[in-house]
């Protein structure tokens, strides 16, 4: 089938779910897409209010020539008005990719020199690369009870647009635990099995100022922080919302804090960062720190008015640790939370410790799928511990 094609099908639940009576009667539509465009902003953001990651950004990324992936987009409709949502992409995914360097990643690693496909398998997986989570974006209007007969229509939808396309492996990425029981059971009932996630830190700003968050912090960490601040003066920092000659270094940093990463998935491109800014004015901002005239570190940020993301920090790691910049961009964040009344800081998926230890809370997200083939998908379930992307370190106990 053509890269551009599009799926529309109707399609009964397979996990019988009793209808709302707010449904009662309606089919429900579901259709997978090339193109977000061709469910629209106003449709999309319907179903995802108040969320950052919504059309805007599902655009940029769409736009950003990322290599190794084919977008698409699932909605679910009843007569013409949209119930559901939720982005998907299609890609060659290498079986080790979460697997912790070791042994077992080295092995295959080298058996791949000789078998280039070896345990690679076509993925068809909903949610995005590029998104904090992924979940169904369910129309506020839509009842708690409909919501599992959407979701079945919705997997059900995915599912045969997987198979057209011959993706053999299909996969739900980075759903928030704990799942409502009704909308696990339709996932279970699907055939999918559940793969540990890497946690999502966050952190409350319910406190008023930087000397009450700092006393929340233990005695060691407040005395550690402290001496680790007194390089500040160094420091320049500017915001912006377009990097213009600045992108080429930019995107070396990016670069080299990528290679320094235990997970390589999606490579950012130069499209993706100016794609960001450009298309979430008032919505996304680059924070740059300068010693002297140079760009030494850069951290990207998206926010819904509420909550403010921390997509990407990029640093050169050599040039920038005698200025503890991880730890100053950390604070420079919090004080920018302070100063806009953002909610809610979210500061993404690694370095689980040192956000714990600064006051941040995990949630627990949780990676699903489901093998063609049943003898694949038992084995892929046994050995499932081991290629769990979870680097929390023993923060969340």
């Amino acid at each position: 089938m053509p890269a551009n094609t599009l799926s529309a099908v109707r399609l009964e639940p397979v996990h019988p779910v009793a209808p709302s009576p707010l449904a009662a009667g309606e089919v429900l539509k579901a259709e997978v897409v090339s193109s977000i465009t061709e469910i629209g902003r106003t449709a999309w953001d319907a179903c995802a209010p108040g969320e950052a990651e919504a059309y805007d950004y599902l655009l940029s990324v769409e736009q950003a020539g990322i290599d190794g992936f084919e977008w698409c987009y699932v909605a679910v409709q009843a007569q013409g008005r949209i119930l559901c949502v939720m982005p998907a992409f299609l890609s060659q995914y290498a079986l080790e990719t979460t697997l912790d360097p070791g042994t077992l990643r080295t092995i295959i690693g080298r058996l791949r020199t000789i078998w280039p496909k070896m345990l690679t398998f076509p993925l068809a997986c909903l949610g995005s690369p590029c998104t904090e989570t992924g979940t169904p974006a369910f129309h506020p209007d839509v009842p708690d009870d409909l919501q599992p007969r959407v979701l079945d229509v919705l997997l059900a939808a995915f599912r045969a647009h997987a198979r057209a396309r011959q993706c053999t492996l299909l996969g739900i990425k980075d759903m928030p635990l704990p799942l409502r029981p009704e909308l696990a059971d339709v996932v279970a009932a699907h055939g999918y099995a559940e793969l540990g996630g890497m946690p999502t830190a966050w952190m409350d700003i319910d406190f008023g100022s930087m000397e009450e968050y700092f006393s929340r912090l233990s005695a060691g960490t407040r005395k550690d922080m402290r001496r680790k601040l007194k390089v500040r003066e160094a420091v320049r920092i500017e915001q912006c919302t377009e990097l213009g000659d600045l992108l080429p270094r930019v995107m070396a940093l990016y670069r080299d804090t990528r290679q320094r990463s235990e997970w390589q998935f999606e490579e950012l491109t130069p499209a993706y960062f100016e794609g960001l800014l450009r298309n979430m004015p008032g919505r996304s901002f680059c924070t740059l720190y300068f010693v002297g005239d140079e760009l030494l570190a850069a951290n990207l940020m998206v926010h819904d008015g509420g909550v403010l993301i921390d997509k990407f920090f990029c640093m050169d790691a050599e040039k920038g640790r005698p200025y503890n910049l991880y730890y100053l961009s950390w604070f420079t964040n919090i004080e920018h939370c302070l100063a806009h009344g953002f909610a809610r800081y979210q500061s993404g998926q690694a370095y689980y410790r040192n956000k714990v230890r600064l006051g941040s809370s995990l949630t627990r997200n949780a990676m699903f799928f489901q093998h063609a083939s049943p003898i694949v998908q038992a084995v892929l379930k046994r050995i499932a511990p081991y290629l769990a992307a979870d680097d929390a370190d023993g923060a969340m106990s």
